[in-house]
């Protein structure tokens, strides 16, 4: 007998025969991304364009999508999602990071410790691999200003790529797990400590740094992908031999044209210890070859003490991968009196502004903005507040300056009531994610202002070098202190919103079956259908979410969708005493349609235990 064509069980000629997929679990996926202009128009590149069921980097892709081809899971089943494994880590600290997942291993890097996971997800509950615990200096763990996080890992050419907090990047076979090289960036008795997940554009691994409030100096160190030694190292602040400008250099405004404004634009020789770490999220365009690096807050964060712009703190910079040359820079922040780092991710897409297509950045600041740049040249096309602020009464779009508030300025043993938003911004280092099904930008942001005082501070090296005595409240028409967003990035308009009791302070997945996800800090994990903001699944998780939801295709051709529960970093200082916040944990929690895995078929019901467990490599103490 003929058995008759369906589009659930044959999606490839699903496309030819013009029928819906039915969201059987084992269908293939769709071809890579089948992405298509949405409701803005604007497009994106998704090189280096992985195969659609891997992870290999934070982001996913070198544009800081956070897109997935994935549409197994979509609007029409997505609430029968269950839980299909989970593995916990026994780490208390803040976990930001996604796991990762290249071919059948799945990859988890914890916060401090900063032990490595390799887990085989072809054997039922995904068993250990192999484990390297580096063992870094517990010193930093006293070092760093918001927690003993770290953002993740990164795969190339055959390593899985990290940072330790102590000061030191990482690169293991991702077969095995033995080390292949390990390079110290900076000493974490000095205050710096790193957090951030490197990216590897060619053979260069590029780490940045993190101790802003310790008086750090910021830099982005290049090391060789097969060796780990240095190639360029790139400063934020001091002369432009150090950050890198030269004869490539093209100011985006005229009053970012300058020799050594690095220097000049800082008292004395502040600059020295001037803050502008870089502890965020880098892109890279490989049409353009180039990078885009946001920079944190200057230091100290008290400015009477700092008078003058502070270049190039609060900024984003545009170099060349290779050399580290700087091409262009723009400063979101001048003067920052309110801690307003410029490390949010930068979204690279294409779309028309003005009746024309351009290369654009997209940038949801913490100062409460919505930046669309030209990314050729650093110039601002659309900037917009996204969420409640009264810092500043506009962006001058001929100039690129915020129009700042004389009364919400920052006073010296002054207290200084309800500016907007707080010191973390209207939107912190959680990254946002951008669907070419819409073109919008999806986001976690905060509804959240201060009273602010400042106290002048003096500079002891490895101690704080703050000076901001805060307290902070709910902000805008609610006392909702989080929100979801959909944001038009070519508008500058939100498309709609979720408002949240609790901080939303998660990174967000976006997939092709038209489905967000992002979690909130009480726990909650949810799916929201992209185009009209509905929440179709909520799961309650064991911790806070501050990590990045991810999703995979699994050796059995399913698609799962993976976060890590672990409240911490900055969201237990501001919500840590609230009525209904979480305990810490620990724990990943990998999710299917009705639960499904290869460990719950019926002969795996019972087992007879696990094969000895894989290999340990421990660094020396």
């Amino acid at each position: 007998m003929t058995r008759p064509f369906t589009c659930a069980c044959l999606a490839a000629l699903a496309l030819l025969a013009g029928c819906e997929r039915t969201g059987d679990p084992k269908a293939p996926p769709s071809p890579v991304a089948r992405p298509q202009p949405g409701a803005t128009g604007a497009t994106a590149n998704f090189a280096p364009n992985d195969p659609p069921g891997e992870w290999r980097r934070q982001a996913r892709d070198y544009a800081n999508t956070r897109f997935s081809p994935l549409d197994q899971v979509g609007v029409g089943n997505v609430a029968r999602l269950k839980m299909a494994w989970s593995f916990s880590d026994g780490i208390p600290y803040g976990h930001e990071a996604a796991p990762l997942v290249v071919g059948d291993t799945m990859y988890v890097v914890t916060p401090y410790p900063n032990v490595a996971y390799a887990l085989d997800l072809t054997k039922p509950g995904a068993p250990i691999k192999w484990t390297y615990q580096p063992h870094p200096d517990p010193i930093a763990v006293g070092k760093a200003c918001c927690d003993a996080v770290n953002r993740g890992p990164t795969y190339a050419d055959g390593k899985l790529v990290f940072t330790l907090l102590d000061g030191e990047a990482v690169a293991v076979d991702a077969k095995t797990g033995r080390p292949a090289w390990r390079t110290r960036l900076g000493e974490p008795a000095s205050g710096m400590t790193i957090t951030m997940s490197p990216l590897v554009v060619g053979n260069a691994v590029l780490v940045g740094n993190s101790g802003g409030e310790m008086g750090v100096r910021g830099q982005l160190t290049a090391l060789d992908l097969s060796s780990g030694k240095e190639i360029w190292r790139g400063y934020s602040t001091g002369p432009d031999a150090d950050v890198k400008i030269g004869a490539d250099y093209r100011a985006p405004y005229l009053w970012l044209a300058g020799k050594d404004l690095g220097l000049s634009s800082w008292p004395g020789d502040a600059w020295k210890r001037g803050g502008g770490t870089v502890w965020g999220w880098i892109s890279y365009d490989p049409d353009l070859n180039l990078i885009y690096e946001g920079t944190s807050n200057p230091s100290p964060r008290v400015p009477a003490q700092r008078p003058g712009d502070n270049l190039w703190s609060s900024a984003l910079f545009a170099r060349d991968p290779k050399t580290g040359s700087v091409h262009w820079g723009f400063q979101f922040t001048p003067h920052d009196q309110w801690d307003y780092d410029g490390v949010n991710e930068n979204i690279l897409i294409d779309g028309a502004i003005g009746g024309q297509t351009r290369k654009l950045l997209v940038h949801l600041d913490r100062n409460g903005y919505g930046y669309t740049l030209d990314r050729t040249t650093g110039r601002i096309l659309v900037a917009k507040p996204f969420a409640p602020l009264n810092w500043a009464k506009g962006i001058d779009l001929a100039t690129g300056r915020p129009i700042v508030d004389p009364d919400k300025q920052a006073k010296v043993e002054e207290n200084v009531q309800n500016i907007c938003p707080t010191h973390i911004g209207s939107k912190d280092w959680q990254p946002a994610a951008f669907s070419p099904r819409t073109g919008l930008i999806y986001a976690d942001i905060f509804n959240i202002c201060m009273d602010l005082t400042d106290h002048k501070v003096s500079y002891i090296p490895g101690t704080p070098y703050d000076g901001m005595d805060l307290t902070t409240h709910a902000g805008g028409k609610t006392n909702k202190w989080g929100e979801f967003i959909a944001w038009n990035p070519l508008t500058g308009e939100r498309a709609w919103s979720i408002p949240e009791n609790f901080m939303t302070m998660s990174g967000v997945l976006a997939t092709a079956g038209d489905l967000v996800f992002y979690g909130t800090t009480d726990g909650w994990f949810r799916a929201v259908d992209a185009r009209s903001g509905k929440v179709l699944w909520s799961q309650k998780l064991s911790s806070g979410i501050t990590s990045q939801p991810m999703t995979y295709l699994g050796p059995d051709g399913r698609q799962y969708v993976a976060v890590v529960a672990g409240v911490g970093g900055v969201a237990s200082q501001v919500m840590g005493q609230k009525n209904g916040f979480p305990p810490r944990g620990g724990t990943l929690y990998v999710f299917s349609i009705d639960g499904a895995s290869p460990g719950s078929a019926p002969n795996m019901l019972t087992t007879q235990g696990s094969k000895a467990p894989g290999a340990v490599y421990n660094a020396p103490d």
